[in-house]
């Protein structure tokens, strides 16, 4: 019977023991002190203290989303830490499977085996070693001649030791593996009990991500309104300039693209193949971000990309932004960051280092902008690239 430690399975797991435990998932990001209505009232009325109020409250802005952006970062790295541990429970479970189909059938014949020397043994205890070889293994009627009955009991008994020899054979091969599968069963339960452990920190992030994203929006409204009578304009307004700010701030972590040396040449894409791959993942936009979501309409970073390249027939690595950049790396398609072209794949990183883990991958459109599946906040979408902790080398699947 083949083993399904599935993600659903593991998140479920996860979900179940937290709602047991009573875990709770609590802020962690200080209280903004903000001014009440009096206090804005009263800055109104004169001129110095209207600007330090508006710069107090621009500040409340901007702390609050440098902290949703850190909560967000989290949980993408606890995100991608939950993948690449689901990566190797699918992988334990697919070795656990193949030994179990072994084991069965190697069972099976070692007991076919004994059984065929129980029925020798048995015969031979019935008739005695001569008639044991002669009606197994002889036709009876041609047991007239002596020399011929001597010949023909040897050569049987050499092909009952034979037999013999094979069945301890298949017995101890069955033991063997049945031994292997043991060991590969615990190795499968310890690495779900970490992808398990893994999914509940990657819930935790992606709670708090969206609890402060909640408390900032409920917070916000109010601060916008605030704003909008020191400035005598709408609080839709003060809001459109505040996401404005925190993007040009997000921008501003890294002005350019990273530079890298060629590694080797990569072709053109297949404009075809990046048609149809894009085709896909636009029709996702607006789908809500789950973490482990891989479709038909949930998606984390890792699950997006793959779905959509699977949609133009290209694999470009397993459920993670790390084994996706790490197939790149091994298939040569990789090229440096400022040659990148639309479709073709960009990670995040907080470690420089070529081998290091990739916490975030996104499908660049070309233009400076980005298809991605963000965080547990926000949905699919289309936004300009960031350039802050952009690793310095893009993937080309279609080449």
């Amino acid at each position: 019977m083949k083993l399904r430690v599935s993600r659903v399975l593991v998140a479920s797991a996860a979900v179940t023991g937290l709602l047991l435990t009573g875990a709770a998932i609590s802020p962690s990001w200080a209280v903004p002190d903000y001014p009440t209505a009096g206090e804005v009232a009263e800055a109104k009325n004169n001129v110095t203290a209207k600007k330090e109020m508006i710069a107090r409250l621009e500040k409340i802005i901007a702390d609050q989303q440098v902290e949703a952006d850190k909560l967000s970062k989290a949980a993408l790295i606890k995100a991608e830490q939950f993948n690449q541990a689901q990566e190797q429970v699918d992988i334990m479970t697919t070795k656990v499977n193949s030994l179990q189909s072994q084991a069965d059938t190697a069972n099976a014949q070692a007991d076919a085996a004994k059984e065929q020397l129980g029925q020798i043994a048995s015969q031979m205890y019935r008739d005695g070693t001569s008639g044991t070889s002669l009606n197994l293994f002889l036709n009876s009627g041609e047991a007239d001649d002596l020399l011929y009955q001597l010949g023909a009991q040897e050569k049987v008994a050499d092909q009952n030791d034979v037999i013999y020899r094979r069945s301890i054979e298949k017995q101890l091969y069955a033991q063997s593996v049945t031994d292997e599968l043991n060991v590969a069963k615990k190795q499968l339960a310890e690495k779900a009990a970490l992808a398990k452990s893994a999914f509940a920190e990657a819930t935790d992030a992606a709670n708090a991500v969206q609890a402060q994203v909640d408390e900032s929006e409920r917070a916000n409204r109010t601060l916008y309104a605030q704003l909008a009578t020191l400035r005598n304009t709408a609080s839709d307004l003060e809001r459109q300039r505040a996401e404005g700010l925190a993007a040009e701030a997000r921008q501003n972590a890294g002005t350019t693209m990273p530079t890298a040396p060629e590694l080797y040449t990569v072709g053109a894409p297949d404009q075809g193949k990046v048609e149809t791959m894009f085709t896909f993942a636009k029709a996702q936009l607006g789908e809500r971000y789950v973490l482990g979501g891989m479709g038909p309409d949930v998606w984390d970073c890792s699950g997006i990309t793959k779905a959509a390249y699977a949609s133009a027939g290209i694999y470009i690595g397993t459920h993670s932004a790390t084994n996706q950049f790490n197939t790149m790396a091994a298939n040569k398609k990789l090229i440096p960051l400022n040659q990148a072209v639309s479709g073709d794949l960009m990670w995040y990183s907080t470690e420089s280092a070529f081998s290091g883990d990739k916490y975030h991958v996104v499908l660049y459109m070309g233009g400076g902008m980005m298809l991605e599946a963000p965080n547990p906040a926000r949905t699919v979408r289309i936004v300009p690239l960031r350039y802050g902790e952009l690793f310095r080398y893009a993937g080309r699947p279609s080449a």
